[in-house]
């Protein structure tokens, strides 16, 4: 990498998604050639959580989540939480999720939501670990629940909300995660505003890849898929939006991941 250029660090990545089947290990290769030095691989099922463990053992710098995404708080099996709190012993595994709520699809019921969402919140008060956030159209429900665990730590993960809703996150000490949703006129208007609001270190980047291709890419690849080598895109739309510069954004925002996922490890300078 090339010292006179700022490091990143990718906080969120779909790395096995189907998108990536052909060139995944060329996709890591391509985010470390652009200076993205870590990646967080999310999770949405025990299944997922175990590929991207598998996967981060076998790469160094790279993380992931474990846990159960609202959408399929429904199809858990009865020993779900058990294999959960196996891997979080792994050192790969620095977060727990992506868990939550999603009331817009109800792909599971809010009650099937809610209670999985609840033991999660409970294994990541219990493990000392953050919580990934995911929130569609349940906002007040899941403040409410967070409200509850007093001193959790965590990331609103791909926040879309307004001003109001970034500033209650703040207010209970959480970290933004902030996408190419930033870079899209017609949804994001909403989000352009609020991050005047969001002080630096608060501030987390990450591209949801594959998806979310920030639409303000001059030279956007044919095939419309997002990688984490994309992520200073997302920076300099932010920088653009709030006079901060690159170079700051890079510098807090990978600050903030290895503080918020406890990354101490021996590779990683700032």
């Amino acid at each position: 990498m090339k010292n006179n250029m700022p490091l990143w660090f990718d906080a969120g990545v779909n790395l096995f998604s189907d998108r990536f089947n052909s060139d995944r290990d060329a996709v890591v290769q391509h985010a470390r050639n652009s200076q993205v030095s870590e990646l967080l691989l999310i999770s949405s099922d025990v299944a997922e959580s175990t590929l991207n463990t598998d996967y981060c053992l076998n790469h160094p710098a790279l993380y992931c989540t474990a846990g159960v995404h609202p959408h399929y708080a429904g199809a858990v099996c009865s020993d779900w939480q058990e294999q959960i709190e196996v891997l979080l012993r792994s050192p790969a595994v620095v977060a727990i999720g992506e868990c939550g709520l999603d009331f817009d699809r109800n792909f599971s019921t809010p009650e099937q939501q809610i209670q999985v969402f609840e033991t999660q919140l409970q294994l990541a008060s219990q493990h000392q670990k953050p919580v990934y956030l995911h929130e569609r159209a349940a906002f007040s429900s899941q403040i409410a629940l967070l409200q509850q665990y007093a001193g959790l730590t965590g990331i609103a993960h791909c926040f879309t909300g307004d001003t109001s809703q970034l500033k209650a996150y703040l207010d209970l000490g959480l970290y933004i995660g902030i996408t190419g949703w930033l870079c899209d006129n017609n949804r994001g208007q909403s989000l352009m505003e609020a991050v005047s609001y969001l002080p630096l270190d608060r501030l987390i980047l990450e591209t949801d890849a594959p998806f979310l291709l920030p639409k303000t890419m001059t030279n956007k690849p044919k095939s419309r898929r997002n990688e984490p080598a994309f992520l200073a895109e997302i920076a300099a739309q932010l920088s653009s939006l709030t006079g901060h510069s690159l170079e700051d954004i890079a510098l807090h925002s990978r600050k903030n991941c290895l503080k918020l996922f406890q990354i101490t490890a021996g590779e990683h300078f700032l």
